[in-house]
């Protein structure tokens, strides 16, 4: 489940796991529990009945991995290194970017969950979604399903990285935004302007077909590739950071593909 080319990227990056304290059995390797962490994201299966057989390791082995090599800011790194090889290629479209965002069921409530407004105020989170002209994901957070899409314009902007990869100066801020409706406030117009991009975003009290649909397809076509690993599409632990821990690798994940599709 891991190519060799992907492990090349991963693995300078983990953190050196400590010396071992006592005997017992040996520790896992990375590469396996790596594979542990991307069956489960794939097959939503239950971490307790991750099939041995597989040879990952326990489902409370990828568990932990996971959550530490997410403190450890694991896969914001790889994500960097990724962009940057896109960057490198000139694969990236600074010309514009799209941001749209996508709500998901929650199995129980916790962090950063909320009454859903469109589910009978079932319990939901969003996933908030920022990706250049072209669908690569740029930056990804998680919310309530209750937070209004505009609230997380800037945060996802600021998320984004500064990417290198040519001569010059790293790029982290595109030239246009494109956004639907949910996004239409004048405010977070002249913030955006402020910070030198064109808003780009539908206008509420007008007749559909703004035209935009042309562009922003291919965020909700991220956004789709995003719930094809079906662990995120319905978010069933209560802990936040473990869910966003599952964001990480699948952004990573769909990015790399486009590296094998692009370059």
């Amino acid at each position: 489940m891991v190519s060799d080319e992907l492990w090349s990227l991963v693995e300078p990056l983990l953190p050196v796991p400590g010396p071992k304290l006592g005997e017992g059995r040996p520790r896992v390797p990375d590469r396996q529990a790596l594979c542990g962490i991307l069956f489960v994201l794939h097959t939503s299966i239950q971490w307790e009945y991750l099939p041995q057989e597989l040879g990952f390791g326990s489902g409370m082995t990828c568990w932990r991995r996971l959550a530490a090599w997410n403190e450890a800011g694991v896969w914001d790194e790889l994500h960097l290194v990724l962009l940057q090889k896109l960057r490198a290629a000139r694969k990236l479209d600074w010309s514009r970017a799209v941001i749209d965002s996508s709500r998901v069921r929650a199995g129980s409530t916790g962090p950063k969950s909320g009454p859903s407004p469109v589910d009978r105020a079932r319990a939901g989170s969003k996933h908030h979604v920022l990706t250049d002209g072209q669908g690569i994901p740029l930056a990804v957070s998680l919310t309530g399903g209750n937070r209004n899409d505009v609230t997380q314009l800037l945060p996802l902007l600021d998320k984004v990285p500064a990417v290198a990869g040519v001569v010059g100066r790293p790029r982290h801020r595109p030239d246009a935004l494109l956004a639907d409706r949910g996004y239409d406030h004048d405010k977070y117009r002249r913030l955006l302007w402020q910070r030198g991009i064109r808003p780009v975003i539908a206008e509420r009290g007008v007749e559909n077909g703004s035209g935009l649909g042309v562009f922003r397809w291919v965020v909700e076509r991220t956004i789709a590739w995003l719930h094809g690993f079906r662990r995120l599409r319905i978010r069933w632990g209560r802990r936040d950071d473990i869910h966003e821990a599952f964001l990480g690798p699948a952004t990573c994940l769909i990015t790399h593909r486009h590296i094998q599709r692009l370059c």
